[in-house]
């Protein structure tokens, strides 16, 4: 039995007393754990108060000042180092640490389930006429046709939006309200046939704003435009940006810069460059010929036929 705040992620409606209507989300994770629930009064702190205390004290000593982390995985990794540095600590008269009690209290438990539990709550929005599935309430950009049904699956950080068993798109969360996030990949095929909406699209200023369109993208492609000519070499950087697709952002920047370098300007000239480890041929195994002794023959030599012909009398010719 496990003692609950009326969260709404866990209490779709209270109802009179004690009894509350879960969410079927909650019903199924507990469910899956394999574990009761039961929930305070609303207003009610007090009904909890070792939880709001021990809260307090981890908020005073490991949150104050707020911690500086790069993102969310290294503030867990902050955190997750501050429990096991508070498992050290006596509470009040106790006579054994926190991390002693509790590993006492684990040898009273029930073992975990085998397999874990998405915590994701799913909802199955369509694609709109500007490629962008409506979660919550804002819209997430998504590489399918036009009213295609899709399931998203909402965690706290990110946005997954899946197909046919298959993640087609993955967003940082956003907790505005009407707000667009667009990822310029969903986008490129259909630019390739109009790529004059390129210069001002809004995927394009997104990816400026999260550093993911570095300086060398833009000197590349006024080189592809002064040569090939203002749509052309927009069509030619679009086909250079599904190049990285394939093989990866990191690869692509490093193969423009090299580029640059080299004084190249086509799309051509970035394909090679990606794939040019790949035509390098490895050099062949060396052999220990001690294992091949076994198959050693002598030399064919004409030495007996060149005793026949000794022999043979004159003028007979050898068949």
């Amino acid at each position: 039995m496990l003692r609950y705040d009326n969260l709404k992620s866990a209490v779709q409606r209270i109802l009179r007393g004690s009894q509350r209507e879960e969410t079927a989300r909650f019903i199924a994770f507990r469910s899956h754990w394999g574990y009761a629930a039961e929930f305070c009064n609303p207003a009610r702190g007090n009904e909890k108060g070792g939880v709001e205390g021990e809260g307090g004290f981890f908020r005073r000593n490991h949150l104050v000042p707020v911690p500086v982390a790069r993102d969310y995985a290294h503030l867990n990794e902050l955190l997750l180092e501050a429990s096991k540095k508070d498992e050290e600590r006596v509470v009040g008269d106790r006579q054994v640490s926190v991390g002693a009690a509790m590993a006492a209290e684990r040898e009273h438990l029930l073992p975990l389930a085998k397999e874990g539990f998405d915590l994701a709550a799913v909802r199955f929005p369509e694609v709109n006429s500007s490629g962008c599935a409506r979660v919550l309430t804002n819209f997430y950009s998504v590489p399918l046709a036009v009213g295609t049904e899709v399931q998203a699956k909402i965690h706290a950080a990110y946005v997954e939006i899946w197909h046919q068993g298959k993640c087609l798109a993955r967003h940082e969360r956003c907790f505005g309200r009407q707000q667009k996030v667009l990822d310029l990949d969903h986008y490129l095929e259909v630019l390739e046939k109009k790529p004059g909406a390129l210069a001002g699209s809004t995927a394009l200023e997104q990816w400026r704003a999260q550093g993911r369109w570095p300086a060398s993208y833009d000197r590349y492609w006024e080189v592809l435009q002064q040569r090939q000519g203002k749509q052309a070499g927009t069509r030619a950087m679009i086909e250079i940006l599904l190049l990285g697709q394939q093989h990866g952002a990191m690869r692509l920047r490093e193969a423009i810069e090299e580029a640059l370098k080299l004084g190249c300007s086509d799309a051509a000239a970035i394909q090679y460059l990606l794939t040019a480890d790949q035509l390098q041929k490895k050099k062949p195994e060396v052999v220990e010929l001690g294992a091949l002794i076994s198959y050693e023959r002598p030399q064919p030599t004409m030495e007996a036929y060149d005793q026949l012909l000794r022999q043979a009398p004159a003028g007979e010719v050898i068949q």
